[in-house]
């Protein structure tokens, strides 16, 4: 069952001695003096006798078939022959947390958690029993630009599984003892997700980014948690759950007709109710770039966030952007963590990445920094964009690039419903059916003049704007990169 928080996990021990360990060796590391630019890493030298790397696997030819209902409805069937008895829903609906009203934002993570606590016909006790009795599962997530509800279980158990997956996704009752309840776990795993300065780095950073979009306005706060009711749910659901705005992907060992008959039992006679939710509009161009230091007095590190604008997940720059991110902080492999963390111990980890939504997208790079080395981060951070804009990547380390990301796409997308929800989140993203079985083509195909030209349109220091969580006696170290406003809000 979905939930709005997470539950804590112990951690041994041993994980954590050895965390100490790393992290007293990295204090020990000696930084070069501020601002000085970052030495070219060395080869990695491997035994001669090793064998050649072997060829990239693709993915299965997919075998996609695309109907479409009377009532509008997207149908993908993938058909998956061999393997196990198993079949996978899942479906995709337009309107996410971007779409949340502007005094209510991540009311639609409350809205995924809550749609199989109860059907007009079924409590969440009955669903739950349902499932358990298929041997299948039902989640729900909430993303900037959509939901996706997915449900997996045994083949044979295809069609009352549809059946219940139908009820849960159209019927839902949101009974307000539910609500309540998850009301309440949201504002606990809120009020311990404020305390850590990545959460107030990253509310910060999307109002940066985006201004006044909705795309920089999605986390949830506790006046929002408070307000969302029963109505407000009811209405979200009316306007987002409509077949014209939907796809359907079924997996899993079943012929296209059987498919299409499943889906049409389940799915055929849904109807919208009343307006649907208004399409996002594209973020603005924004201006300059923005300087920010949010107050966290006695905190003995600083949360760097570094980042600017960039373009929609359907843009022809996304492959080759992939490909310059991984090589820049994408990877424990990356420039930013041989930089920050191996060479110069500020941190126990920096990375960065290209967050792209249907309606536009954003570049960040972050880390958690010592007090007394904030400034210096961030002058390699920096130091590291300009190289990549520079200087062309080596021919050996975007090979080397391309083999992780590849391995790592192939990897994510082994199983059956990964791929259907992988199916779902490109739709929504606005990217075609084929994307996922010609990305790594795709990615194979990227030169080093497309890695640089990526990098030259978005790691230009100058254009960076720069958010710092921390003790306000840093302020003096973010003098040499900008004028630095102070931020109180919540």
């Amino acid at each position: 069952m979905d939930i709005p928080y997470r539950r804590a996990r112990a951690v041994r021990p041993l994980v954590l001695a050895l965390g100490a360990c790393l992290m007293a060796a990295a204090a020990q590391a000696q930084p070069p003096a501020p601002g000085a630019p970052p030495a070219e890493a060395p080869p990695t030298a491997l035994p001669a006798d090793l064998p050649a790397y072997g060829a990239d696997r693709p993915l299965p030819e997919l075998g996609l078939v695309e109907r479409r209902l009377d009532n509008g409805l997207t149908v993908w069937i993938v058909p998956r022959a061999g393997g196990l008895p198993k079949v996978d829903y899942v479906l995709a609906v337009r309107g996410g947390l971007a779409s949340d009203p502007t005094a209510l934002p991540g009311m639609s993570n409350l809205l995924a958690g809550l749609l199989q606590e109860g059907t007009a016909t079924r409590t969440s006790v009955q669903i739950a029993e349902t499932l358990e009795r298929l041997g299948a599962s039902i989640s729900a997530s909430a993303s900037s630009d959509g939901l996706v509800i997915a449900a997996s279980g045994l083949s044979s158990s295809a069609q009352p599984l549809a059946a219940l997956f139908a009820d849960v996704v159209r019927h839902p009752a949101f009974p307000a003892s539910e609500v309540q309840l998850a009301k309440t776990n949201a504002l606990q795993s809120l009020k311990a997700m404020q305390a850590q300065p990545a959460y107030q780095a990253n509310r910060a950073m999307g109002r940066v980014l985006f201004g006044d979009h909705p795309y920089g306005n999605t986390l949830p706060t506790e006046a929002s948690i408070a307000a969302t009711d029963v109505a407000a749910l009811q209405a979200a659901h009316a306007a987002r759950f409509r077949p014209e705005q939907a796809l359907l992907v079924i997996a899993g060992p079943l012929s296209d007709d059987a498919a299409l008959a499943l889906a049409r039992d389940a799915f055929g006679d849904w109807a919208g109710r009343g307006d649907a939710i208004a399409e996002v509009p594209a973020p603005a161009e924004t201006g300059r770039p923005q300087f920010v230091l949010v107050p966290r007095a006695g905190s003995v590190q600083s949360a760097v966030r570094i980042g600017r604008p960039a373009f929609a997940a359907d843009d022809a720059r996304a492959i080759p952007a992939a490909l310059a991110n991984t090589i820049l902080g994408g990877g424990f492999d990356s420039r930013l963590m041989r930089n920050l963390r191996e060479d110069k111990g500020y941190t126990y980890g920096a990375g960065s990445s290209f967050g792209l939504r249907a309606r536009g997208g954003a570049f960040q790079a972050q880390a958690d920094v010592r007090n007394e080395v904030t400034g210096a981060a961030i002058g390699e951070f920096l130091a590291e964009f300009e190289r990549m804009r520079a200087r062309p990547v080596p021919e050996d380390e975007l090979q080397r690039a391309k083999r992780f990301t590849a391995g790592t796409y192939l990897f994510q997308n082994q199983l059956q419903g990964a791929v259907a929800s992988a199916l779902a989140s490109n739709w929504l993203l606005g990217r075609p059916a084929d994307y996922l079985s010609r990305y790594v083509e795709q990615a194979n195909a990227v030169t080093a003049s497309e890695v640089q030209a990526v990098a030259r349109a978005f790691f230009d220091p100058a254009r960076q704007s720069i958010v710092v969580v921390g003790d306000a006696a840093v302020a003096g170290q973010l003098t040499a990169f900008g004028a630095f406003k102070a931020d109180d809000a919540p």
